[in-house]
Order: structure tokens, then sequence, then C-alpha cells
């Protein structure tokens, strides 16, 4: 029953995000133990993420929200997220010893 009730949430949140968003696409990644994250790609490139507790869970609540999902996180899907001032500096502070994000 919990599952149901995690899956129903998830597929509305993905669900949400693509109707702010004017329609989305994902990807489901491997997370180990700690279950599967849903990176969700919007049509106007913003983007985000969820974590589901299991892989499985993760593909239902997708299925359930109707989105294009993709197998990798490459090529035409990974161009389509737009990236602003905080991913860069965020990204530049990891690689470069930068300020930290926190």
């Amino acid at each position: 029953m919990a599952d149901i009730k995690q899956t129903a949430k998830l597929a509305k949140q993905i669900s949400s995000f693509a109707e702010a968003h004017g329609g989305a696409e994902g990807q489901i990644a491997y997370l180990g133990q700690k279950g599967a994250r849903i990176v969700l790609v919007g049509e106007d490139g913003e983007w985000g993420d969820l974590v589901a507790p299991t892989y499985a869970l993760a593909e239902e609540a997708v299925k359930q929200s109707g989105i294009t999902v993709h197998e990798d996180f490459d090529g035409d899907f990974a161009n389509k997220v737009r990236t602003g001032p905080y991913e860069w500096t965020r990204m530049a502070g990891i690689q470069l010893g930068g300020p930290s994000n926190g």
C-alpha cells in the first residue's frame, strides 16, 4: 500500500513539473541501495530531480505520469537543459576550488 501511495505521489510531482514547464522528458538513474534518481527536463530547459526508494517504483511513477523516458542522459536530451549562473558557479567551485555552495 505504501508503494502505491509513493508511486502516485511521485507521478503527481512529475506531472506537475511537466505542466509547469510545457512538457517534460526524463531519465532514471540507479542509485544503489538509496533507490533511483528521476531527472526531469522541461521543454523550457528547466530541470529538476526526484529520488524514488526503488528503481521499479521510479519506473512506475514515470509510466503513470506519461512523460518520455530516455535510457541515457546525453545527446539531444542533455542539450535541452538550460543552465544558469548558479550551476556554472557551483561546477566551477567544485572543479577549481572556488567558493562552496553552502
